[in-house]
C-alpha cells in the first residue's frame, strides 16, 4: 500500500492530512486552512480515500453520513405508519380473505390500500427487515470507517508538534514569560494543569495536558447500544426467542398453547364479577350497565409427554392449577399468560329440525357444533343432512355470488345443507344463516327449520415470552450512556513549547465547548504568567466585522 511520507520522515496512510508524528500538513487542503480541521486529526478515512473497486462504493454508500440519516427517516416514517390502523395480529380473522374483508369494511378504500400494500403486517415484512438490517450495517461501517482511524490517532498522539501544527490551531498564544520565571514554567503549567484535573505529559521542552479523551467516544459508545438494540428486535423472528400469541379458549376445553410447545391448557371455568353498587350517571351515559369487579378464569395447565406425538392429548401432566386474573398472569418456565378477554355466552351448538315445509312434519333433528362441526349427520337409513359448508362469521356474498366469513369464530354462522330425504334421494340444497335462507335450486320440499342455540363463555389469553428483554435493556442503557457521554463532557488538549531563548508557543484544542477550554486558559495565563492567547476565528469575525463597517461608513 502506498504511503504519504512526511518532511520528517514518517510513513503516514494515504489520505492522511495531518502528519501522527509531528501534525504537519500534508494535503494542499490542509495547508490552505487557517485553523485544521481536526475532527478525526487528520486521519485517514477509508471512505474519503478509497472509491475505486466495487467493494469501495457499497463501503462509501454505507459509510455516508447522509445515507445513515436518511435510513433512520424512512425507518421512522415506515414505522411511523404501521400505526396508523390495527396490525394483523390483532385482527380476529384467520384467513387471509377475512382479514382483506375487515379492512375494507371497517376503514373502507384506504384499509383496502394499507392491507395490500402490506402496512397491516409491517414489522414482519421482508423489506421492512431488510430495511431496519440497512440500518444497522450503515451504523457499523460509519463506526468501523471513522472510530478506528480516530481511536488510533488519539492513542498515538505526540507531545512535541510542529509550528506549523500549532499556529493552525483555533487558540494560539506566542511570546515570551519573564526571565526570573522561564526555567520553571512548564513545571508551573504541569502542577496547574494536574490541579484541573488534566492528564500531563512531557518531551523535554514540550507538554501536552489532556482532560476527557474518553468523550471522543460517545458517538461510538451510542452506535454499540444501537446495534445491540437493533439485534434484540431482529432475534424476535428467531423461533424460541420470542412469543406473543393469543388463543380463545371455551369453559371445559383442553387446547395446545400456541407458542409453547408440548403444552395445554383447559378452562375449568370462566368467572366474571361485578360490583354490588350501581353505575354512575357518567358510566350510564358512557352505556355501562355494570362496573367489572374481577375477569378470572380458572385453569389447569398440562405438559405433554416426552414420547407423546404433536397433538397427543394421553397421558398430560399436570404442571400447574392456576387463576388467571387481569394483571395475575400464569408465569411458567419464562412464559407468561395474561387474561385479556372474555366474550359470554358465544354461540356454541345450533339445532335444527329437518321439517317438511307443506305438512310441518320433522323427521328429526341436528345438532351442529359450531366449533367442531360433522360432514355429515344421520337421521335414518334414508334420511341425512351434509354439512356441504360453513361459514362461522357470514360478512355476506361477494362480487361472484360466494359467501363470505369475516373470521374463523361463530358470530353469525351460515351453512349451506344438503338435505337427504326419501322423496329426494340426491338431496336439496339449502344455504342457511339467522333470519336468512336461500334455496339456489328452486321451492324446497323441507327446510332446516331452527330449534335451539347451546352458549358457552370463553377467554381471550395472550401467550407471550421474550428473551430479547435483557438484550434490549443492555442495549439502550449503553445507547444512553453514550448520549450522555458525548454530550456532557468534551475532550479538551493544550500544548505547550519552550524554547532555549524563553519563547512560548501554546496551541488548544477542544471538541466542542470553547468556553470551558478557555476558561482553564485563562487560570494557566494567570498562574504562570503565560502570553495572552487568541482566538483565531473569533478575530477573523471580529476583522469581517470591521470591514463591513468601514464599507458602510464608505458608503454613508
Amino acid at each position: 500500500m502506498e504511503k504519504n511520507v512526511c518532511v520528517c520522515g514518517h510513513e503516514n496512510p494515504v489520505g492522511t492530512k495531518i502528519c501522527v508524528n509531528c501534525g504537519r500538513p500534508l494535503t494542499e487542503e490542509a495547508k490552505s486552512q487557517k485553523v485544521l480541521d481536526m475532527k478525526y486529526d487528520g486521519s485517514a478515512i477509508r471512505s474519503k480515500t478509497y472509491n475505486k473497486s466495487i467493494v469501495d462504493k457499497v463501503w462509501n454508500f454505507f459509510s455516508s453520513v447522509k445515507v445513515g440519516v436518511a435510513l433512520i427517516i424512512i425507518t421512522l416514517v415506515v414505522s411511523s405508519i404501521g400505526t396508523i390502523l390495527k396490525q394483523e395480529a390483532f385482527v380476529a380473522a384467520g384467513n387471509e380473505a377475512g382479514r382483506a374483508a375487515f379492512y375494507e369494511d371497517s376503514y373502507g378504500s384506504f384499509g383496502k390500500l394499507y392491507y395490500t400494500l402490506g402496512f397491516s403486517d409491517l414489522y414482519n415484512q421482508i423489506w421492512y427487515l431488510v430495511l431496519v438490517a440497512m440500518l444497522g450495517i450503515s451504523i457499523i461501517v460509519a463506526s468501523i470507517d471513522r472510530g478506528i482511524p480516530l481511536h488510533k490517532s488519539l492513542k498515538n498522539q505526540r507531545v512535541r508538534r510542529h509550528e506549523s501544527f500549532m499556529k493552525r490551531q483555533r487558540v494560539i498564544a506566542e511570546g515570551y514569560v519573564p526571565s526570573s520565571d522561564s526555567s520553571k514554567v512548564l513545571d508551573v503549567v504541569e502542577e496547574k494543569m494536574k490541579k484541573l484535573n488534566y492528564k500531563v505529559r512531557r518531551d523535554g521542552e514540550a507538554l501536552l495536558a489532556e482532560k476527557g479523551r474518553f468523550s471522543r467516544y460517545g458517538p461510538y459508545i451510542n452506535h454499540v447500544g444501537l446495534i445491540i438494540f437493533l439485534i434484540g428486535v431482529l432475534m424476535h423472528k428467531f423461533p424460541g426467542v420470542y412469543v406473543d400469541e393469543s388463543m380463545w379458549i371455551r369453559e371445559g376445553e383442553t387446547r395446545a398453547i400456541p407458542g409453547m410447545e408440548g403444552y395445554f391448557l383447559e378452562n375449568k371455568q370462566f368467572i366474571f364479577e361485578t360490583h354490588d353498587n350501581d353505575p354512575t350517571t357518567a358510566q350510564i351515559q358512557q352505556g355501562v350497565n355494570a362496573v367489572a369487579k374481577n375477569y378470572q378464569t380458572d385453569i389447569v395447565l398440562y405438559k405433554q409427554a416426552e414420547d407423546a406425538l404433536p397433538g397427543q392429548t394421553d397421558n398430560l401432566e399436570v404442571v400447574k392449577e392456576y387463576s388467571i386474573r387481569v394483571n395475575h398472569p400464569l408465569e411458567h418456565n419464562g412464559y407468561a399468560l395474561y387474561q385479556m378477554d372474555f366474550r359470554l355466552n358465544e354461540l356454541k351448538e345450533m339445532s335444527f329440525q329437518l321439517t317438511n315445509k307443506e305438512t310441518g312434519e320433522a323427521l328429526g333433528e341436528v345438532a351442529v357444533d359450531l366449533r367442531n362441526p360433522k360432514k355429515e349427520y344421520v337421521i335414518d337409513e334414508n334420511t341425512k343432512v351434509e354439512l356441504m359448508e360453513f361459514y362461522p362469521d357470514f360478512s355476506g356474498f361477494n362480487n361472484e355470488g360466494e359467501p363470505q366469513t369475516l373470521s374463523p369464530n361463530p358470530n353469525n354462522p351460515a351453512f349451506i345443507f344438503n338435505m337427504i330425504t326419501p322423496e329426494h334421494p340426491d338431496g336439496e340444497i339449502s344455504f342457511v344463516a339467522i333470519q336468512q335462507t336461500v334455496e339456489p335450486a328452486g321451492d324446497n320440499t323441507y327446510k332446516m327449520a331452527f330449534s335451539g342455540i347451546d352458549t358457552i363463555n370463553m377467554s381471550g389469553l395472550t401467550i407471550r415470552m421474550d428473551k430479547t428483554i435483557p438484550i434490549l435493556f443492555v442495549g439502550g442503557f449503553i445507547f444512553l450512556l453514550g448520549l450522555a457521554i458525548g454530550s456532557y463532557w468534551n475532550h479538551r488538549r493544550i500544548w505547550i513549547q519552550q524554547f532555549e531563548n524563553g519563547q512560548i508557543r501554546l496551541a488548544a484544542h477542544t471538541n466542542k465547548n470553547w468556553f470551558s477550554i478557555k476558561k482553564d486558559l485563562d487560570a494557566i495565563t494567570e498562574h504562570a504568567h503565560l502570553p495572552q492567547y487568541i482566538d483565531q476565528l473569533d478575530d477573523e469575525k471580529d476583522k469581517d466585522k470591521d470591514e463591513e463597517n468601514d464599507q458602510e461608513d464608505q458608503k454613508n
